[in-house]
């Protein structure tokens, strides 16, 4: 699994919370500062087609999945998923 979120570093609240609830839950991420990281603001513009952040691209088993903004409800299905895969390897 990999968990990358394209954030801004100041200002965002949808960022904040973002990363928030994946500490929470346990869940190891990679963060990229799209206002310091030009290619990263334009792979995220340019090819996923985002123009608002966070965006989150989530990998599973090379199944990539990606959403831009505050959304809870994909923010707990990746919680839950990625808990269950835990749980299994234990």
């Amino acid at each position: 699994m990999t968990l990358t979120i394209y954030t801004k570093s100041s200002g965002c609240f949808g960022c904040t919370k973002t990363k928030q609830k994946f500490l929470e839950a346990g869940l190891s991420f990679h963060e990229v500062d799209i206002t310091a990281n030009q290619a990263a603001f334009e792979y995220i513009t340019e090819e996923l087609g985002y123009s608002q952040a966070p965006v989150v691209v989530y990998d599973r088993d090379g199944t990539e999945n990606h959403w831009s903004g505050l959304n809870p409800s994909r923010i707990a299905q990746v919680i839950s998923i990625e808990t269950a895969a835990m749980a299994h390897q234990s």
